[in-house]
């Protein structure tokens, strides 16, 4: 039976030729959708698109151009977007994030946060004026807790995180949902590719991509805001804010043991 508020709705969501985004676009289409799927891997998201049964709109949903022409193309496509699924992330982690080159900060502020702003920007005024829509943000634990060793993913989905709460303040009265999706590990191939970070974020279970899309689902009950797969996330949350001082205390010994881990991984690569 179809979820009442997904059946015959019309969805996008970016960033879905793998991972979350394909996961968070199939059950759209299982719960009675009509999706629009977006990727820059125009042949993986056709791939995607076909597969599910959704229609392929490739291209940059991050540049404001990019924004403009996907929301163009989504309405063209499905008369009208209800549920906007903001997916599509990157992350440029490397070893001394301090170090990261700026052209590196700036990308991954322009696809994880202003990739947001520029969707709200172009659909928020028409939910508005009418019968309102769905702003869903994939972010991260990290966006409410911090993620070791990664200074600029950690900063751009805080400030995703940020953006969807400015957005539900503001808007939530008007018929804008907005909700955040704050998983820990989910088996993609970001968690693949964490290196030494890999066991700390699969501690509470890597879960399938299809356990986040379920999560999320299962959010329309009560439309809450923080969708939390993993809800071993909460209670570090509360302590986080708790006593934060002592939270802090606790990641830094946990940023030692994952710097030994890196270490003994690294010895046994030269040897």
């Amino acid at each position: 039976m179809s979820h009442p508020q997904l059946a015959d709705r019309g969805a996008v969501v970016t960033g879905a030729a793998r991972g979350i985004g394909r996961a968070l676009a199939e059950r759209l289409v299982a719960e009675g959708a009509r999706v629009v799927v977006n990727d820059v891997d125009a042949d993986a998201v056709r791939a995607t698109a076909e597969a599910i049964g959704a229609v392929a709109v490739p291209g940059d949903c991050a540049s404001a151009d990019g924004v403009d022409a996907l929301v163009a193309a989504a309405t063209e496509a499905l008369g009208r977007i209800d549920v906007w699924c903001a997916n599509a992330g990157i992350d440029h982690t490397r070893p001394d994030s301090l170090r990261l080159p700026d052209e590196q900060w700036a990308q991954m502020l322009e696809v994880n946060v202003m990739a947001h702003v520029r969707a709200a920007r172009a659909l928020v005024p028409g939910w508005t004026a009418s019968t309102g829509g769905r702003f869903v943000v994939t972010a991260s634990a990290a966006g409410l807790l911090t993620m070791i060793g990664a200074a600029a993913y950690s900063t751009t989905k805080h400030a995703a995180v940020g953006f969807a709460e400015w957005l539900s303040v503001t808007y939530g009265d008007q018929g804008v949902v907005v909700q955040a999706i704050c998983p820990q590990g989910v088996q993609t191939a970001m968690l693949e590719q964490a290196g030494a970070l890999k066991g700390l974020l699969a501690h509470d279970e890597a879960l399938a991509p299809a356990a986040v899309a379920d999560a999320w689902v299962a959010s329309l009950d009560d439309d809450r805001f923080l969708v939390l797969p993993h809800p071993e996330v909460a209670g570090y949350y509360a302590a986080r804010a708790a006593d934060t001082d002592r939270w802090l205390g606790g990641m830094r010994r946990l940023r030692s043991k994952v710097a030994e881990v890196a270490e003994v991984a690294e010895a046994e690569e030269t040897t």
